[in-house]
């Protein structure tokens, strides 16, 4: 709670400083003040409180606060696909990681959900940064091996093609629209 107030009033006292009169030298000024604010009060996420990047491993309690956070982040994405299949990744391997394992953990787990989903599904080829995470490719291989022994692969869309198709897309022989048509 100190730590808040602390950085409530530095970001306070960096808001309201003495407005220079020409406007170059206040834009000068403003960006500045935003860097002094970042360096000041680190990065904000809208997931975490900033410890993530700071993983701290050595006593029991902060290893299990931790661990419950990234357990919380992992099946709360507000993405249901995402949700069960990290969710219980993470769930059965987070206690054996070690501290690399937990960074590349949480950089998968910055990574936004759409892409995210069609970098492990296969839609997409991530990037190189993001196929090289080992956490990254353990969850798309447990994802393809689920795909390769529950679907057919003529079944799914073809690599680089989304997965949802139109209402029209189902003809019979005699050309004639099923569906919604």
């Amino acid at each position: 709670m100190a730590n808040l107030r602390r950085a409530l009033v530095q970001l306070k006292n960096t808001l309201i400083s003495p407005v220079v009169a020409n406007h170059s030298s206040l834009s000068i000024v403003s960006r500045l003040q935003g860097t002094q604010l970042r360096s000041r009060l680190g990065t904000i996420s809208r997931f975490s409180d900033g410890t993530e990047s700071r993983v701290d491993l050595s006593d029991g309690e902060s290893k299990r606060r931790h661990v419950n956070r990234l357990l919380y982040r992992s099946k709360q994405r507000g993405f249901l696909e995402l949700d069960l299949v990290l969710g219980n990744w993470v769930e059965t391997h987070i206690q054996t990681m070690d501290e690399t394992g937990i960074k590349a953990l949480v950089e998968v787990l910055d990574l936004e959900n759409p892409d995210l989903w069609k970098w492990l599904t296969g839609q997409e080829q991530p990037p190189a940064t993001v196929s090289n995470n080992p956490v990254f490719s353990a969850v798309q291989s447990k994802v393809m091996s689920n795909l390769d022994s529950h679907a057919a692969p003529e079944t799914r869309a073809k690599p680089g093609h989304p997965w949802v198709r139109g209402w029209d897309d189902k003809r019979q022989t005699t050309n004639s629209i099923f569906g919604n048509q």
